[in-house]
């Protein structure tokens, strides 16, 4: 049933391409409807024998009938590759992921909500200060202190960083732990800490779901008259 879902997608993929309204699809100037060449079964169990844990079975079919990346929701789905004989995910915000802890669960909970809150009263504020240097300072010193708190590699353990949507806003697929298989969107550059995306019966998104829901919403786009300037 996993290997169906993928039957006809590449194929799907590509015709997309071809069609006059493609380039209306948000994000698809970024992948330009290509997709990378699919994994080989040695590939895939060189990947995760390297990383130590085996990858959620809709993605790691994914992985091996459609394509290690490319074509994908948002500017695309980080390709998998082998550069000078180990794996990684190449894209932007793809190096957040720790390697080497790939293989630990996935956090139940992000920062302490009290601690969260305290340091988001703490946030500078520019009318306090007299002088712009010292803003800008504070506001520096702050910004590592947040950083720290919401960007600590513990924070994505058990997790791969596997679209941009622009303005440094991610998706992460869980690979290990209780939420394995599903897929969080990342704003923490607003202020937000990570979140499981939800269908609209509030059930958690699979990797599946996610790529699927954005090919039938990229070919409702791509079929429709293309939009005058």
């Amino acid at each position: 049933m996993i290997e169906q879902q993928w039957n006809g997608v590449r194929r799907r993929v590509a015709e997309l391409g071809t069609r006059p309204s493609s380039d209306q699809v948000f994000g698809s100037h970024g992948h330009r409807w290509a997709l990378e060449d699919p994994l080989s079964d040695d590939g895939l169990a060189e990947l995760e024998a390297q990383l130590g844990v085996r990858l959620p079975e809709d993605y790691r079919s994914f992985l091996t009938r459609v394509g290690a990346g490319g074509a994908g929701p948002a500017y695309g789905l980080f390709p998998v590759r082998r550069v000078q004989g180990r794996w990684r995910w190449e894209g932007d915000g793809a190096d957040l992921a720790d390697p080497a802890m790939l293989a630990r669960p996935f956090p139940e909970h992000g920062p302490d909500p009290e601690a969260l809150d305290a340091l988001l009263a703490e946030r500078p504020e520019e009318e306090d200060f007299d002088e712009i240097e010292d803003f800008d300072d504070a506001t520096e010193a702050w910004d590592e202190r947040w950083g720290a708190l919401m960007f600590a590699p513990e924070r994505t353990a058990g997790a791969i960083a596997i679209s941009h949507l622009g303005c440094a806003q991610r998706e992460w697929l869980i690979i290990s732990g209780a939420h394995r298989g599903t897929v969080w969107s990342d704003c923490r550059v607003d202020d937000t800490d990570l979140a499981p995306l939800l269908d609209d019966t509030g059930t958690p998104v699979t990797f599946a779901r996610w790529y699927l829901d954005w090919l039938e919403k990229a070919e409702l786009t791509a079929h429709q008259p293309r939009t005058k300037a």
